[in-house]
């Protein structure tokens, strides 16, 4: 059986999967009367992640550790240049203070403590660690920030029918979530299966399977929302979901998915010292930009876009 089949449904149940995840968790936290800037940072940031999350627990656990790594830092690379930038080009982004100061700087601690635990071309358990509590300090931040009302508003539509306050609504919806946590565990295992028999079948590396087809489509929930987001004039939403989601990405689910391989993982030479250094560098460029007009014009969106096409030309053209 052809690899891409697998490769394909795996894709494709994870974007359902995650989507299911976000209307039917908002709905209930809603329900709760949870705020809406706790909801955005949990479920809607943990749900368009849970793909990665998925992906890279079950690639760790296999013993496929660079597929798992490679799978992160192309998925920051997808969110900071192509699907950041892709926006910027629609609409121009206007920042918040919140933005600047917080959101923005954070994805560049956590991505230079990325750089500065993989250079030895390894990842080990207190490494993750580290990275956990950068990312827990990240969360401590945003619901202090929210306490004082300065954090954003929920960042995502809870769905196109009214808000249903009965017993049988919330039942269907805890179903819904319950099908959605299933459908990605589902499509992880498949997209892994699927990429690792292609990596193997076409001669290429896990690790740039991982930066490349499987980056790019468990991107597809932050790409989604984010668009979605910039369409409907929420602008600064959609920009605090796509770096927070960012920041967890690099923090807290690299940290697990470290945890959860069996030994510390071993990353090719190339990953470690020019990957996850155009990742770091792409976050400097982004914070630099914030800081300099408290606007993502389109030229800079264009730019951003640009780069990342040419990084996955270097990719296709040296390491394939």
């Amino acid at each position: 059986m052809t690899p891409w089949l697998p490769l394909g449904a795996g894709l494709l149940a994870l974007v359902v999967g995650a989507e299911l995840v976000v209307r039917s968790g908002t709905r209930l936290a809603l329900r709760w009367s949870i705020p809406p800037v706790v909801i955005g940072l949990t479920v809607v940031a943990l749900g368009t992640s849970a793909p990665e999350l998925a992906v890279g627990i079950d690639a760790a656990i296999r013993g496929n550790g660079p597929l798992a790594v490679g799978n992160l830092i192309g998925t920051n690379l997808v969110n900071l240049l192509l699907i950041l930038g892709a926006s910027a080009v629609l609409t121009p982004i206007a920042l918040s203070a919140r933005t600047t100061t917080i959101d923005g700087p954070a994805v560049l601690v956590v991505s230079v403590l990325v750089l500065i635990c993989g250079f030895d071309a390894r990842f080990t358990r207190a490494e993750a660690v580290v990275l956990l509590l950068a990312g827990l300090v990240y969360l401590a931040i945003t619901f202090r920030t929210a306490r004082r009302g300065d954090a954003p508003a929920l960042p995502v539509d809870t769905g196109a029918r009214p808000f249903d306050p009965s017993t049988a609504a919330a039942v269907r919806d805890c179903l819904l979530l319950a099908t959605g946590l299933a459908v990605i565990v589902v499509g992880a295992d498949l997209l892994v299966r699927g990429a690792v028999e292609l990596a193997r079948d076409q001669g290429i590396s896990e690790a740039v399977i991982g930066l490349t087809v499987v980056a790019i489509g468990t991107s597809a929930p932050e790409l989604v929302t984010t668009v979605v987001s910039t369409l409907r004039g929420n602008r600064d939403i959609a920009l605090g979901n796509l770096l927070g989601s960012s920041v967890l990405n690099i923090a807290v689910i690299l940290g697990a998915t470290i945890l959860a391989a069996p030994a510390p993982i071993d990353i090719p030479g190339a990953v470690a010292h020019i990957d996850i250094p155009i990742m770091t560098g792409s976050a400097v460029l982004v914070v630099l930009l914030f800081r300099t007009g408290r606007r993502l014009s389109r030229l800079e969106g264009a730019l951003f876009v640009t780069l990342y096409l040419g990084y996955l030309g270097y990719l296709l053209a040296t390491r394939v």
